[in-house]
């Protein structure tokens, strides 16, 4: 049941992650808590070991393909989220657990009332 779960969850952020772009954060995050009980921090930590691999690949290769990806800003995005996943890393640990949920909460929060609210 662990396996399944686990699959559907990835499934729908890697649907999400190809259709919107969005997924680790926003779904297997939240989902690791809720369903498996993670704490926060080992939920982020969870889910950045499932993004070592190569698990976006194929939805860049079709926006790719389509002409819909500039490789140089791509590039110089993964310069900083490679540096700026140490030190958010490093932030994160020294948080407590339940501040961390609620920075996680009122991010996700504020981005949505973006979405939704903003031009």
């Amino acid at each position: 049941m662990t396996v399944l779960l686990c699959l559907l969850i990835g499934l729908v952020a890697g649907v999400l992650g190809g259709l919107l772009g969005i997924g680790g954060g926003t779904v297997v995050v939240p989902a690791l808590v809720f369903f498996f009980g993670l704490t926060q921090h080992k939920a982020q930590g969870t889910i950045l070991a499932a993004f070592l691999a190569p698990v976006a690949l194929l939805a860049f290769l079709r926006y790719y393909h389509s002409g819909n990806v500039d490789l140089r800003l791509a590039v110089w995005i993964a310069a900083g989220i490679f540096l700026g996943g140490w030190f958010g890393a490093g932030i994160s640990l020294a948080l407590p657990e339940l501040v961390l949920k609620r920075v996680f909460g009122v991010f996700l929060i504020i981005v949505a009332a973006k979405l939704i609210f903003g031009r």
